[in-house]
């Protein structure tokens, strides 16, 4: 996916809230009615519950006040199923949803499931990536994260919008 290309609109997958993951319960969702009203951070991690992954969501969770008044909303997406994220939202305090891609068509569409590198070994996974949309139109991309300074980066990105 190029910068400035339109974001794929009927892709679906079950979003969890802060408030789902008490009930254990997630709805599904169109990727389209994420970014109607305001500018949307997604971003893709691996795993929930990973040391990295850990840290990327409690980076955002810490941040989310300052995002939110940039009028964003942030939802993380993983391939992971409903009652991982809502063990991972709990365990965390997630204050914000993460998208269950069970099936992988969002990574997919996004470009971010491919082949990864540990300890010599290759294999496929999400590749770390944020996309911020605005309007349905991707507005910038970080196809590499450092996971303790994106969400700062993200919210140096969005106040440079105002």
């Amino acid at each position: 996916m190029k910068l400035n290309d339109s974001v794929p609109k009927n892709l679906k997958g079950t979003l969890v809230t802060p408030q789902d993951a008490e009930s254990g319960k997630g709805s599904e969702v169109s990727l389209s009615s994420l970014y109607k009203d305001r500018i949307l951070v997604l971003y893709f991690y691996p795993k929930d519950s990973t040391p990295g992954c850990t840290t990327e969501a409690q980076m955002f969770r810490d941040a989310l006040g300052d995002i939110e008044s940039l009028g964003a909303t942030v939802v993380g997406v993983s391939r992971d199923d409903v009652a991982s994220h809502c063990r991972f939202m709990g365990k965390q305090s997630l204050n914000f949803a993460l998208l269950s891609d069970s099936d992988g068509s969002i990574t997919e569409a996004f470009g971010v499931w491919g082949t990864k590198k540990m300890y010599g070994k290759e294999y496929m996974g999400i590749i770390r990536s944020t996309f911020i949309i605005r309007n349905g139109k991707l507005i910038m991309q970080y196809p590499k994260v450092n996971v303790k300074t994106h969400a700062a980066e993200v919210v140096e990105y969005l106040r440079s919008l105002t």
